[in-house]
């Protein structure tokens, strides 16, 4: 079975990748990319008291997700969500072990609220009112690729446009060396059922055995294969460069992704 749909609007943030539109040079090899740390956005739209209390998993989405929607010049509000993610906020996770460990296990309620997996799904709803489906997916290595099929399946089923953002943020030590992520980075894709105006792509997305395709470009084929939300990367280097391509992505185990990538 094939799910197909149209990409209407990207959202791109990592170690040297600042935005769709600024980062197509490095997408298309045009221009190295240099893999300085990722910047987080202070995410405006959220109300003061829950914008100092964000983590770097909700400013990740709230940045990627606000992109790809406001490119496609849509609301927000309106739209289905696909949210997924292989861990959560590593930086919350490593604070909360940090208070088991002492002598005084009182955990305060916001860091309590904040170790949820659908904890960015509840900022974003804050943030932008949204009253919409929500989903949010973990599949470890392979939730990059579980958040596209969810999102494009979702799309298919309900003839309706669906917003799909995987995130990744760091975890520190000694949590890291269990779990190594060495950076956030994050991918949304506004995808739809007909093709409009604003469509970039017609994607087109199987299962498959083939191996996965690996990237060119030293350091992009790095975050590629080192963080999980990532993995959509050959995807989105497909559609900067506005070509018919075909690609495979990672997902689970021996089974991948077969991605067809049709500029509109």
């Amino acid at each position: 079975m094939t799910l197909s749909a149209y990409i209407e609007g990207i959202g791109l943030l990592g170690p040297g990748l600042t935005g769709w539109s600024g980062s197509q040079a490095m997408l298309t090899g045009q221009r190295p990319c240099q893999p300085d740390k990722t910047v987080l956005p202070s995410p405006a739209l959220l109300p003061a008291a829950e914008r100092r209390r964000s983590g770097a998993i909700v400013k990740l989405t709230l940045a990627v997700g606000l992109e790809a929607i406001n490119a496609a010049g849509l609301n927000a509000a309106d739209l289905a969500c696909v949210f997924s993610a292989s861990g959560g906020d590593g930086e919350n996770c490593h604070a909360i072990c940090e208070m088991l460990a002492t002598d005084d296990r009182q955990i305060s309620p916001t860091r309590f609220h904040n170790s949820v997996h659908n904890t960015a799904a509840g900022y974003w709803s804050i943030a932008t009112g949204a009253m919409s489906s929500a989903s949010v997916l973990c599949a470890f290595d392979a939730s990059f690729g579980a958040g596209l099929l969810e999102a494009l399946s979702q799309v298919v089923a309900d003839d309706a446009r669906v917003v799909m953002l995987a995130c990744d943020t760091a975890y520190p030590e000694p949590l890291n060396s269990a779990r190594p992520i060495n950076d956030a980075f994050g991918i949304a894709l506004v995808l739809s059922p007909v093709q409009s105006e604003q469509a970039l792509a017609k994607i087109s997305v199987s299962l498959t055995d083939a191996r996965a395709d690996l990237l060119e470009d030293a350091t992009l084929e790095s975050l590629r294969a080192s963080i999980p939300a990532a993995r959509g990367l050959p995807l989105l280097c497909a559609v900067a460069m506005r070509n018919d391509a075909c690609m495979v992505l990672d997902y689970l185990g021996d089974t991948r992704l077969s991605v067809a990538i049709t500029p509109c």
